[in-house]
């Protein structure tokens, strides 16, 4: 009869290793590439239904859905680069307006759309619930 191994805790000295996703996340940036279409007033939907932070108060996690709604100039962002930014947020501690904002502030840096909206739509957490908005137009 075989034993199955047994696996090994890391010592409390010794961090973990990270994971391949978390070493993703960690790297990750806002990626982009040139606009197919350059001149031509499009619209790109983006919905990210699994945003999450927490709270700089208490400490408990806070969720929502963030929602991307942009125009492109030139450059237009990466899906999966997105996904990865978005994902870094899960052990910040960051308000629900600093978060939106902050979003906001790190798309137009990388893609300098003609015009965008951020909407963070919060899973209600003590019976409020929260919508933040924010936009930039050139």
């Amino acid at each position: 009869m075989s034993k199955s191994p047994i696996q090994q805790q890391p010592s409390p000295e010794t961090p973990p290793e990270m994971k391949y996703g978390e070493r993703e996340i960690a790297e990750g940036q806002l990626i982009t590439f040139p606009n197919p279409r350059v001149g031509r007033r499009y619209d790109i939907h983006i919905t990210l239904p699994e945003f999450t932070c927490k709270c700089p108060f208490s400490g408990y996690p806070d969720f929502a859905t963030i929602h991307v709604t942009y125009v492109p100039n030139e450059r237009v962002v990466e899906l999966k680069a997105i996904k990865l930014y978005i994902n870094s947020y899960r052990d910040r501690y960051i308000s629900h307006e600093e978060s939106v904002n902050q979003i906001l502030d790190d798309f137009v840096a990388a893609c300098d759309p003609l015009e965008v909206t951020i909407k963070g739509d919060f899973t209600p957490r003590g019976n409020v619930h929260t919508v933040i908005e924010v936009r930039h137009q050139k």
